[in-house]
């Protein structure tokens, strides 16, 4: 145990300097932006550039690049995401508003994705070369090569407009309706996770083949253990190291997927804030959206390497 908290100390300290550079990464990139920010705020007032001006002093766009970057880390160290300049209102709260939304469609997608992965990947490898095998993998390849928004417009073409089963927009709160809840958010998560299961079953599958190879399964198969005792207790643990490591990534994909799905479907989320903010030219919103998103993937990814550690007891020891 005390390894592990050991190594987490360490991850953490490791992704102090990377949270500042995606920071400034992210900073740099939106001074570049062709939109002017003074221009947006006050373009219906058809402003005079003394006024230009002096919006861009009272709200610091005058001061030398590195002194608003340190600013701009300051108030974000302080929990203050800024003010936008075209509605008026805290940052922090339109992200506070809008994350919970994509939080439960990314780990709606993330669950959909974990419980097919493994059914299919598991099932693949036990027949493997025979027609279960066979039919999975053709399944499996074409989902990989499908974009999640293309199954977003075959998925409302097919169960929402032709079927009528699920709805084509909106949202309803898990408060006021579970089964609405869910009922709204089946076709978004199911768009956005299966890509992410067809990739899982691949790697499950490729890996529960390599340990059912192993010698250990040949012994514990001739001890007269059972198989679902030998699979389930040995061979799945040991295979899931490998497809751990690469879940981390693919919650990133989901986070970035449902920017997209999110406006698709009219979800008030993370991605559809900043798609509209994008379109207001509203920098402030546009910033605090994508480093929320990043700083999320970066601790998803942090998570990961902690039950990384749990899963491969070897990693422990050579630490």
């Amino acid at each position: 145990m005390a390894v592990v908290v050991r190594m987490l100390l360490a991850r953490i300290l490791a992704l102090i300097p990377l949270v500042l550079g995606v920071v400034l990464f992210v900073f740099i990139v939106m001074q570049f932006s062709p939109v002017d920010t003074a221009v947006a705020a006050l373009g219906d007032a058809n402003p005079t550039p003394e006024q230009l001006r002096q919006f861009r002093q009272e709200n610091g766009l005058l001061d030398p690049l590195p002194l608003q970057y340190v600013h701009f880390v300051w108030h974000l160290l302080q929990g203050d995401f800024g003010t936008s300049v075209i509605t008026r209102e805290p940052v922090g709260q339109v992200i506070a508003t809008a994350l919970p939304l994509t939080v439960q469609l990314t780990l709606l997608g993330l669950l959909i994705a974990i419980v097919a992965g493994l059914v299919l990947g598991v099932t693949s490898a036990l027949f493997r070369d025979r027609w279960p095998d066979q039919l999975i993998r053709i399944v499996t390849l074409a989902g990989v090569a499908a974009p999640a928004f293309w199954i977003a417009v075959l998925l409302v073409q097919w169960l929402a407009v032709g079927e009528g089963l699920f709805p084509t927009s909106g949202y309803v709160s898990p408060a006021d309706s579970f089964g609405g809840w869910l009922n709204s958010l089946a076709l978004p998560a199911i768009s956005l996770a299966l890509p992410v299961a067809a990739q899982l079953t691949r790697i499950i599958r490729t890996s529960m083949v390599e340990e059912l190879d192993k010698d250990y399964v040949r012994t514990a198969r001739g001890g007269g253990l059972p198989p679902v005792v030998v699979v389930g207790r040995n061979v799945l643990r040991n295979a899931l190291i490998n497809p751990l490591t690469v879940l981390g990534l693919r919650v990133g994909y989901l986070l970035g997927g449902a920017v997209v799905i999110e406006t698709m479907f009219a979800l008030p989320g993370m991605g559809q804030n900043m798609i509209q903010a994008v379109k207001d030219g509203d920098t402030a919103k546009v910033q605090g959206f994508v480093i929320t998103i990043a700083v999320g993937f970066v601790l998803v990814n942090l998570i990961v390497d902690v039950l990384y550690l749990i899963v491969n007891p070897r990693l422990r020891s050579r630490s």
